[in-house]
């Protein structure tokens, strides 16, 4: 009966073992790690590749210049993209703590791991909306017909105007649906204005949106239950944590490029996805000197790869403390960024062939955001012989690649409040807190269900905790960009944010300014965690002036470093006896003297300046 009802847990055990082979044990033991390193890396590349890496790379790659954006692309990943994935690997790995944990490295700035945990609980919330409405378009393509391929439907308009006509004819010729097909392309161009069936399905069924943003008017229950689907899904996954999401990335990570290469082997046959790729890459060199383009390789460097939302660091701390987290990051940036270019391909073959069947430009039917994957790409499979299968394949990649991203912004946001709190009984019953934060993002996603829906201190000791992790020194390079250009980058992007921002409409709507208000409070309640917590550390900290309280605010914790007390060596070993070290080799001796001595000098200059008030013994952590 005990091994029957102990079933799930063998079946969902980190290490799938063999009965009679010898069991693999997590170097962590009381946290856990990967079950295997390519684990991490499907499941960083998961996280790493999502949807905007189909809806929005693509769309700014021929707005910004087509083959030319590549070049400020490219540059903006290796000066500011690699370095930044690289140094959140790293922080994760080395202390082996969430976003949370890590910052013993300075107390003081803990409010910045509050801020990640709250863009990851936005981030979630609205995600799981996007992943549960391809869920609900996956649904309504197990069909004969898709039900936005005519106009002949209840919610459509008498603007409406589809491709294939007015009525589906299944008994026709091809050569009366060829005549068809013209017909309908006649109509589209001379008609002044024109929604298409997709777009008319998507805004007045799918959504059925309100007149104005302060009516939320009814749920609606099919996208509802959808969004049930949606979470109960991503928390199966992560029922046992990294350990059964590490089996899930096999296939929710590798999937997807099976779908991308069979839908850009059918793209690129069609008639007229030669032009659509030719919009696509080709290079208008004048625009490199536009600001806005290197602003917005910026943007979708730094957003594409996640960065400075804890997932990285979270991830990274299941690794192994010895892993080569310098690799991993090249490997999954990069992997990142050719998978957006690839993607352009075989969204801009398919866009091609519909402006082709159109008769109008491909400018005409590109778009980015829920516009491409709800509206113009479903309006293009209507045109594909058997266009239920195209629409399923579709969707279903959208599914994963959501899901990718999503397993990640859960876990950030368990593995924070379990190592905060990070007491035994919370660690074994990991799987409740899983299980809370999926029914609270749930239930704050509703109200999206309704029909109104739509980084940071550098301290340069750690290069030296970054080379006893991986057994060499990084680059110089990398030394470089955490201290100087990623910083300016960042800057930048910030600045030209502001410079460049316009109040957001939908369509011909316009946002009331109370609504923009509530928009401008959600992007500044995570940066505004980093002086409340600041402020809150510096007060509770001890000293009689505030220079004395700043000082201790800013010092690491003694429990920075290592998780592991076997990996706690050199400038972390505990402090050794007289008697201890005589008994060592003489080499040995003398290496650990020159540690102490140097590890002492750092706290004299630590505290040097706060007139000997600060207690050094509370404080033996080299790295404050």
């Amino acid at each position: 009966d005990r091994t029957i009802s102990r079933l799930p847990e063998l079946l969902l055990s980190s290490n799938g073992a063999v009965p009679g082979e010898p069991v693999k044990k997590d170097e962590n033991s009381r946290r856990g790690n990967w079950g295997n390193q390519i684990e991490f890396v499907l499941t960083s590349v998961g996280y790493a590749v999502g949807l905007g890496n189909v809806w929005r790379f693509p769309y700014l790659c021929y707005r910004n210049g087509g083959g030319a954006f590549m070049l400020p692309y490219f540059i903006m990943l290796v000066f500011c993209g690699i370095p930044l994935f690289f140094l959140e690997l790293s922080f994760g790995q080395f202390a082996s703590q969430g976003c949370l944990g890590v910052w013993k490295i300075s107390p003081m700035f803990k409010g910045v791991g509050y801020g990640m945990m709250v863009v990851s609980t936005y981030i979630g919330i609205y995600y799981n909306v996007v992943i549960c409405i391809a869920f609900y378009y996956f649904f309504m393509s197990m069909t004969n017909l898709l039900p936005w391929t005519y106009c002949n439907n209840p919610w459509n308009t008498p603007d409406c105007s589809g491709v294939l006509g007015s009525s589906p004819r299944f008994n026709a010729s091809l050569a009366n649906a060829t005549t068809s097909l013209v017909a309908a392309a006649s109509e589209v161009v001379n008609r002044t204005k024109r929604t298409s069936p997709s777009e008319e399905y998507w805004k007045h069924y799918v959504l059925n949106i309100s007149d104005d943003i302060g009516n939320f008017g009814e749920v609606r229950l099919p996208i509802l239950g959808c969004l049930a689907v949606s979470w109960f899904v991503v928390f199966l996954c992560l029922i046992k944590g990294v350990k059964s999401s590490g089996k899930v990335v096999y296939f929710t990570a590798t999937f997807p490029y099976l779908v991308l290469t069979i839908l850009f082997i059918r793209g690129i046959t069609l008639d007229g996805a030669i032009n659509g790729i030719k919009f696509y890459l080709t290079p208008q060199w004048q625009k490199v000197l536009d600001a806005k383009v290197w602003g917005d390789a910026a943007s979708q460097i730094f957003y594409s790869l996640g960065c400075a939302w804890g997932g990285l660091i979270t991830m990274a701390s299941y690794n192994k403390f010895h892993n080569n987290c310098f690799r991993d990051s090249i490997i999954i940036s990069v992997t990142n960024c050719a998978t957006s270019v690839y993607a352009g391909f075989v969204i801009f073959s398919i866009l091609g062939f519909m402006a082709h069947n159109l008769n109008v430009p491909v400018s005409e039917v590109a778009d980015h955001g829920p516009g491409l994957a709800f509206v113009a790409y479903p309006e293009a499979l209507t045109l594909l012989p058997i266009s239920p299968l195209w629409s399923l394949l579709f969707f279903f990649m959208l599914i994963l690649l959501g899901l990718g991203t999503q397993f990640c912004l859960l876990e950030t946001l368990v593995t924070a409040v379990v190592d905060e709190i990070g007491t035994d009984w919370i660690i074994r019953n990991k799987t409740v807190v899983t299980l809370s934060v999926a029914v609270v993002g749930f239930l704050l996603g509703v109200p999206l269900t309704t029909q109104v829906r739509l980084y940071v201190i550098i301290k340069m000791n750690y290069f030296k905790d970054v080379e006893m992790m991986l057994g060499f020194p990084p680059p110089l390079f990398f030394k470089v960009c955490w201290r100087f250009i990623s910083p300016l980058i960042i800057s930048f992007i910030l600045i030209f944010t502001v410079i460049q921002y316009k109040p957001i409409k939908y369509n011909n709507y316009v946002y009331p300014g109370w609504s923009l208000a509530i928009g401008f409070s959600m992007a500044l309640s995570s940066v505004v965690c980093i002086p409340i917590y600041a402020l809150y550390k510096i007060s509770r900290s001890p000293g009689a002036t505030f220079r004395e309280r700043l000082k201790f605010a800013c010092m690491a914790d003694p429990k920075w470093g290592p998780a592991l007390q076997e990996h706690r060596t050199g400038r972390y070993a505990p402090m050794a006896s007289e008697d201890t070290v005589e008994a060592r080799p003489l080499k040995e001796k003398e290496e650990l003297k020159d540690e102490e001595k140097e590890r002492k000098d750092e706290i004299s200059l630590t505290i040097q300046g706060s007139n000997g008030s600060t207690n050094t013994h509370n404080h033996p952590n080299p790295s404050a």
